[in-house]
């Protein structure tokens, strides 16, 4: 199943994000069979992150929910809240790669 996951930091806690990427970025090459779109959402271009989103393939909400409580991000309390949520793809055929 596809999923979107939108995450939403905690305010005050850039400090987590820059202590954490390089960490965090490992984690997400580790896991990039399930999760193979991934990155940060701000406001503008330069500005900190306010959050992120992944685009992923799960066999569950389940399975999705215990494995990003396991991301260096989840783990170092940058995290205020995440929502996942099924994605359908417009066209099924359509094979991109970012």
């Amino acid at each position: 199943m596809l999923f979107a996951v939108i995450f939403t930091d905690q305010p005050g806690k850039a400090h987590v994000r820059v202590e954490n990427l390089r960490a965090h970025i490992a984690w997400l090459e580790l896991n990039k069979d399930i999760i193979p779109i991934g990155g940060s959402l701000r406001e503008e271009l330069g500005d900190m992150p306010k959050g992120g989103l992944w685009i992923a393939e799960a066999e569950s909400k389940t399975q999705l929910e215990e494995l990003l409580k396991t991301d260096p991000f989840y783990i170092g309390g940058l995290r205020q809240r995440y929502e996942i949520l099924h994605w359908s793809k417009a066209n099924e055929e359509r094979k991109v790669l970012l």
